[in-house]
């Protein structure tokens, strides 16, 4: 069998993200026989007697929550009577009895702030006889956000920047931003008691971690002020932070001000979180289809994390482990990986963490000097945005190395520069998908053939 991985890695990725639309997986895992609704997911099983609420309340935040959305509607039907879905901008789908507005990511804007006071005012206008669906994808610690008093959104907004720009990862950044935070870590369920929450999740953290989801906003939180302070000088960012969040959170750490939600407190009897897909469904997909499309398939990680461009040059150097043999993984072979790297800014170019791996996988690969002939990489977002671009990743296959090690351009400088995106915008290889409506990390596949 020929095999074409440039045309075979686009469709397996495709595969995979269609595999976790948050629609057809309530759909799967909700079912409604009278009053009684029963809802399944990452082995967690709810059901919860209808009957016994006056009023069903649906609060959706994260880029995933108008499919979410869809499909809680579809099996409540009118029994919804109220509620916001919150998502990114460009992400909305029209809803029937649900309003949908758009924010901003990966940095609040003026809407973020508008629309969490609205969240905030709407769970606080629940009681011991309404049920809450909450919906919660990735995106969701953007898109909704209610700064604690004395911290202005500029300052909260400056937090983010320094935190994404510093090289922190998904758990130190959702650390300092639940701490200075009215809704995040917990701090939901404040609002929201003591009415009864089902929070349905779509987990976009490695290692489903309910606390670190979308900031934990219905989960327990074991971090402490002190931790994120800890954040801040690990990184070295505290002499830059804005002052008013480093005096919020000297105050926490004296005892001065209440701690997020923790896992002992009263309101967390009445919450019921349920993960309904994770980035393990959409690797498990994406091997199926790899399998089936004839290749000797290996999912060697759901857990990726660390720096963007260290693991493009490991997984350039397992590529030419596997072409010289060197690998027990006999060609033809694909290897699936899934997780969520980091960047650490260096430059002024554009990009994304997907499109910075796939740019340091070329570097490496080239500096490797074997030929690349059979060697395709892709690296992409399954929510189909990567970092501030139009992109959901990069594609390298043997016809782009081929262009540039003939042609040039000479891509180290752009690698140093943070501009992934200018790369491969003027050499081909971006993956452009648009928005999927899901979120689930990002996927890497890699074949040698």
């Amino acid at each position: 069998m020929t095999m074409r991985p440039q045309h075979d890695l686009p469709k397996i990725y495709s595969h995979a993200v269609e595999s976790v639309d948050p629609y057809r997986l309530i759909r799967a895992g909700a079912r409604l026989s009278g009053t009684k609704l029963s809802i399944s997911g990452q082995g967690a099983w709810v059901e919860e007697d209808l009957g016994r609420f006056r009023r069903i309340m649906v609060l959706g935040v994260g880029k995933a929550s108008c499919r979410m959305a869809r499909a809680v509607e579809e099996i409540l039907g009118d029994r919804v009577e109220g509620g916001l879905v919150v998502t990114k901008y460009a992400h909305a789908e029209p809803l029937g009895r649900l309003p949908v507005v758009e924010s901003a990511h990966p940095v609040p804007d003026e809407n973020s702030l508008r629309f969490g006071l609205e969240l905030a005012r709407l769970a606080e206008g629940s009681d011991a006889s309404t049920l809450v669906v909450v919906l919660v994808s990735g995106g969701a610690s953007s898109l909704c956000v209610l700064p604690c008093p004395g911290i202005r959104l500029e300052d909260k907004r400056k937090t983010t920047d320094l935190l994404l720009s510093c090289g922190a990862d998904i758990d130190e950044i959702n650390c300092v931003r639940k701490h200075i935070s009215m809704i995040k870590g917990g701090r939901l369920i404040r609002h929201l008691w003591p009415a009864r929450t089902l929070s349905l999740i779509l987990s976009d953290v490695v290692g489903d971690r309910l606390d670190t989801i979308a900031s934990g906003i219905t989960a327990a939180d074991p971090t402490t002020y002190a931790d994120a302070w800890g954040v801040l000088v690990r990184h070295g960012i505290e002499d830059k932070a804005p002052a008013s969040v480093t005096a919020l959170l000297r105050k926490g750490m004296e005892g001065l001000l209440p701690e997020t939600l923790k896992e002992n407190e009263a309101e967390l009897s009445l919450v019921s979180n349920i993960i309904v897909g994770n980035n393990r469904a959409a690797c498990l997909a994406a091997k199926e289809r790899g399998d089936t499309l004839g290749y000797n398939t290996r999912i060697i990680t759901t857990t990726l994390t660390g720096d963007a461009v260290e693991q493009g040059h490991a997984f350039a150097e397992l590529a030419v482990d596997i072409a010289r043999g060197a690998s027990d993984l006999a060609r033809p072979a694909l290897v699936v990986a899934g997780g969520e790297t980091t960047v650490k800014v260096r430059g002024r170019g554009k990009g994304g963490r997907n499109q910075e791996m796939a740019l340091a996988f070329l570097v490496g690969l080239l500096k490797a000097g074997v030929s690349h002939e059979g060697i395709s990489f892709l690296s992409g977002a399954t929510d189909g945005t990567d970092g501030p671009t139009d992109a959901s990743g990069a594609m390298v296959t043997p016809e782009l190395l081929s262009r540039v090690r003939e042609h040039g351009p000479d891509p180290g400088p752009f690698l140093e520069n943070n501009d992934s995106h200018g790369f491969f915008d003027a050499v081909g290889g971006l993956l452009v998908t648009g928005p999927t409506g899901t979120n689930v990390c990002d996927i890497q596949l890699l074949a040698v053939v």
